[in-house]
């Protein structure tokens, strides 16, 4: 059943692919079935607890194609079902052929190939195809980011990806030729025994790691994720950069590990969260803010799979199967609130062609369906119960908690448990930001005041997402136990439930907050009923004139926090004062760089393009230069000699 319900998904894959160029609306039909189907197989794997490999009966390279799906892939298969169908539906609406009518048709295409070749990713159980597959998901990736080609801005972030994504690839052809090389084959699976493959561990963090977003390998995602259609930008932040979260989580669990492994991905994991949300909370355009969350919330997941290393290296389920069943619910969570919060500034985007902060407020009023359902996806991000963000950060906390209070192997991770919180109340202020800056207040420009609500195609699929976000919230405990299936597919020796994430546990807590948090909005809800409400002006600071321009900006919101990671942020101030008696226009423009990447990357590119220039000199033609360099350097080479000999 499994194998007939996959090869249904590919083939309706491949058929949208064609069709998305002429026949828009048969392409949203088989894209939504191919969803369906995906999704089918990938929950009765997930809920079974069971392995479906499936090896073809040719060759392709030289090799002959496996296909595995257990509990790891079949969890994140879900993300590309769920975001890759919803998304289709969105797009036919934000990106149609009135509006777009040269990139729609390549936007369906590329999309399917996007889709299909991150299935590939999930299920090939050969090296050598999976890297095969791994090209096509970068390629089709890039082509999605760039649909907008004519802006120099989105071409510019578009080769920044194409760039970061291949570095990325080189590292994991060195890592999958070695495996390889070592092994005697292509076929992958777990190789515990073999402990020299330790250190190929390495290659692959890299590799997967630039792909994942982690800091500081994130240099890519934050232009990328900005500059992209609001659909696209959805799938990379929901899905795309899980993909290398799924490399690291599934060959740490079929690789020897070395002994300082779980401790590098902790260390990691803290530094994107902490760092992540710091750029997030000073950003002022909308998209970029949430591109780095996509950071945070990596280094959140990249926490919970530290913990659960070190648990398997100290033989010690107890805090580890916690950490991991939350770091597993993570990544269902944040693809979900990370679509939903990309669907809702698409939105935005939409009704005013604006993603500056600065440039919106008053929006409430005019599109209080996308208000609505983007304060839910903030409430969620920012981990507040009971909604699902909440469900995975507590279950990861749970983890970190007892590998606390035993204090042996693991004590050290209590600044762990600090970084979590430090970065959960940052998430909350710089979506406090988001919010209030955007929805409330008054209009600051024209566009902000003529907007409009979106059409159902672009509401229906947040509300569908809001939907299942409040489901997980309230009711956890039905979510934890398939989950503990993708547990033991990635530690057999973890195998059954945990206690404490049961779903009677789980549902007494979250029962009590749910009721409180409905008993709070029916209190707030009948006072102002009984009460009524009145209108009066705001705080006016002795003006007698308040306008919009008088309320807070996005970079004055943020101020005060941002003033703590000034020495990452190196923000750039231009200042023009106030002169004479009858000043003219003060002026105050605030610019916070890519530090990773214009402080340290552009700069050693830079130095890397004079070094070549230079030697582009020594090609001038002349042989008996030619010869004097070849007399040189052997020269060179036996005085070294000798010096070593004697």
């Amino acid at each position: 059943m499994i194998a007939v319900l996959l090869a249904l998904a590919g083939l309706c894959l491949i058929l949208a692919a064609g069709m998305g160029r002429s026949h828009p609306r048969i392409w949203l039909g088989l894209s939504v079935i191919a969803t369906l189907c995906g999704l089918s197989a990938a929950l009765s794997v997930l809920g079974g607890g069971e392995i479906w490999l499936w090896r073809g009966g040719f060759t392709l390279g030289g090799e002959v194609p496996s296909l595995r799906l257990d509990g790891v892939s079949a969890l994140f298969l879900i993300l590309v079902c769920v975001v890759g169908g919803l998304g289709a539906i969105y797009s036919h609406e934000y990106w149609s052929e009135h509006h777009y009518p040269g990139s729609a048709p390549k936007s369906r295409s590329w999309w399917s190939i996007l889709t299909l070749s991150m299935t590939l990713v999930l299920t090939c159980a050969n090296g050598l195809h999976f890297l095969f597959a791994w090209e096509a998901f970068a390629l089709s990736a890039y082509f999605l980011i760039t649909l907008d080609h004519g802006r120099g801005e989105v071409r510019k972030a578009g080769w920044l990806y194409l760039a970061a994504s291949h570095a990325g690839t080189m590292a994991l052809f060195a890592f999958f030729s070695a495996l390889a090389a070592r092994t005697g084959t292509w076929e992958l699976g777990p190789v515990h025994a073999q402990a020299g493959l330790a250190p190929l561990f390495w290659l692959a963090l890299a590799g997967f790691g630039v792909k994942a977003g982690m800091f500081p390998l994130h240099i890519w995602l934050p232009s990328a994720h900005a500059n992209a259609p609001s659909h696209v930008s959805a799938i990379m932040s929901a899905v795309a950069i899980k993909m290398g979260v799924y490399g690291i989580v599934r060959f740490s669990g079929w690789l020897p590990l070395p002994e300082n492994a779980g401790w590098t991905i902790l260390a990691i994991g803290c530094a994107s969260a902490l760092f992540g949300i710091a750029f997030a909370l000073a950003q002022n355009d909308i998209k970029r803010l949430m591109a780095y969350c996509s950071v945070e919330n990596v280094g959140i997941i990249l926490i919970g799979l530290g913990l659960s290393v070190l648990a398997v290296q100290h033989g010690q389920p107890a805090w580890g199967k916690a950490a991991l069943a939350g770091t597993f619910l993570h990544v269902i969570n944040h693809g979900l609130l990370k679509t939903l919060l990309f669907f809702g500034a698409g939105s935005v985007l939409h009704a005013t062609g604006t993603r500056d902060m600065s440039r919106l407020g008053g929006l409430w009023r005019a599109m209080p369906w996308t208000a609505s359902l983007f304060a839910v996806g903030a409430m969620a991000v920012s981990g507040l119960p009971p909604l699902n963000g909440f469900v995975g950060e507590w279950a990861i906390y749970q983890g970190l908690l007892r590998a606390v209070a035993q204090k042996e192997h693991a004590a050290g991770v209590l600044p762990a448990v600090i970084v979590l919180a430090g970065s959960g109340a940052l998430a909350l202020a710089a979506f406090a930001k988001a919010t209030g800056v955007v929805f409330l207040g008054a209009p600051r420009t024209k566009p902000a005041a003529q907007a409009v609500e979106c059409g159902w195609l672009m509401r229906a699929p947040m509300f569908l997402l809001a939907v299942v976000m409040l489901v997980i919230g309230l009711l956890p405990g039905l979510f934890f136990a398939p989950i503990m299936n993708s547990v033991a597919a990635w530690a057999p020796q973890w195998s059954g439930a945990d206690p404490l994430l049961s779903p009677r546990t789980l549902g007494g807590a979250h029962t009590v907050l749910a009721c409180a948090l409905i008993a709070g909005v029916a209190l707030l809800l009948r006072m102002v009923r009984t009460n009524g409400t009145r209108q009066s002006p705001t705080w006016d600071c002795g003006y007698v004139a308040p306008s919009s321009r008088m309320q807070y900006t996005s970079g004055s919101f943020a101020g005060i926090a941002r003033g703590w990671f000034v020495w990452l942020l190196r923000p750039e101030v231009l200042i023009r004062r106030v002169r004479g008696h009858f000043p003219g226009r003060a002026l105050v423009v605030e610019r916070i760089p890519e530090t990773v990447l214009e402080k340290i990357i552009d700069p050693g590119a830079r130095a890397v393009g004079y070094m070549a220039d230079a030697a582009k000199k020594m090609q001038h033609g002349r042989l008996h230069l030619y010869i004097l360099y070849v007399f040189l350097g052997v020269t060179a080479l036996g005085l070294m000699i000798l010096l070593g000999g004697v």
